[in-house]
């Protein structure tokens, strides 16, 4: 298959060959997840479904690999005074692995709002963390302080060349373990993971289909993909606490010009879905990483008629790191 000469590094700050680049660097760090199946949820979707098991990866997402190949991309001058970040959660943790293997300072500023056990992780990973108050502008001032005190170098969670690189590795590994995909479905938020999973998916393969999924209460890449600019919620409202991010620079030329369509779910769905995937693949992941799965059983997919050649279809269940206590105050309801 003819590889798409229309992706450059000059058009999207990232191509084929930093993903590349950055699967050989990240190779020594990172887990090849697998790749998992399941006969009833074939049956349920009337599709073959194939789930990317991220939430089996180091730290417990997708994160670690663009965490790993940003911190072994900086030089030593660079790395010797740390690195620095603002998180709400899985990229916290794994900048702080990613640090502590190359054996230098992770300053994270996380919100005083954020899921304990994502704080939990940075805590196990030897991060040092800074509180924030929960708006995006509290944690911007607060690790633009950070910078100016430490020297640390700014890994940004997703608006980064190196982080969208160390991303689309997944869809490197997915197209080698499983042929003839025709759709791949991945969570959506700041944009750095379909970012690179789009990029890497479609200089190999131009025809395959890249769908995002997104909660209803955290909708603005569907509303910035209907505006044709990026549009920002005042808030947001969703279980699902990883997918609240809005997108950035970087990210948002790939989502307008390479994802093919956004799926907007209701909570209700996502709650069902990551009972599905603990029910039925018996796989513990967090909401953001069961919504991909509850995009393509919804009602929106399963009855578009622009989705019904989507039959062999990848999933990234990009995380596995939750609040047990939030998800099954969910299950059983008000």
């Amino acid at each position: 298959m003819e590889p798409n000469s229309e992706i450059t590094k000059e058009k999207y700050g990232v191509d084929i060959s930093s993903i590349r680049e950055a699967q050989v660097r990240i190779d020594p760090y990172i887990h090849k997840t697998p790749v998992f199946t399941s006969g009833s949820l074939n049956d349920m979707s009337r599709r073959k479904l194939f789930f990317k098991c991220e939430c089996f990866q180091k730290g417990g997402a997708f994160k670690f690999r663009g965490a790993c190949n940003a911190i072994f991309s900086l030089n030593k001058d660079q790395a010797d005074k740390g690195v620095v970040t603002h998180s709400s959660g899985n990229h916290a943790a794994a900048l702080a692995l990613a640090a502590d293997l190359r054996d230098i300072p992770a300053y994270v500023v996380i919100p005083n709002n954020a899921p304990n056990c994502k704080i939990q992780n940075v805590i196990r990973y030897s991060g040092q963390i800074i509180y924030s108050q929960p708006t995006l502008q509290s944690r911007e001032t607060t690790t633009a302080r950070i910078m100016q005190e430490t020297g640390a170098f700014l890994i940004h969670p997703y608006n980064d060349v190196r982080i969208i690189s160390g991303q689309g590795t997944i869809a490197l590994e997915l197209l080698e373990q499983v042929q003839e995909i025709d759709t791949i479905i991945v969570p959506i938020s700041g944009g750095g993971l379909i970012s690179g999973v789009a990029l890497a998916a479609k200089s190999i393969n131009p025809s395959i289909r890249i769908l995002a999924a997104e909660p209803c209460g955290a909708n603005d890449a569907a509303l910035s993909k209907a505006a044709g600019e990026i549009v920002k919620l005042p808030e947001t409202n969703t279980i699902a606490d990883g997918l609240r991010a809005s997108l950035g620079s970087l990210t948002w030329p790939v989502v307008r010009d390479l994802v093919d369509a956004v799926i907007t779910v209701e909570d209700q769905e996502i709650v069902e879905a990551t009972k599905l995937c603990y029910e039925v693949l018996k796989v513990v992941v967090e909401p953001s990483g069961a919504i991909g799965l509850a995009a393509v059983l919804s009602d929106s997919f399963q009855n578009n008629p622009a989705w019904k050649d989507s039959n062999r279809i990848g999933i990234v269940l990009s995380g596995g790191n939750l609040d047990l206590g939030a998800l099954w105050d969910s299950i059983r309801g008000p």
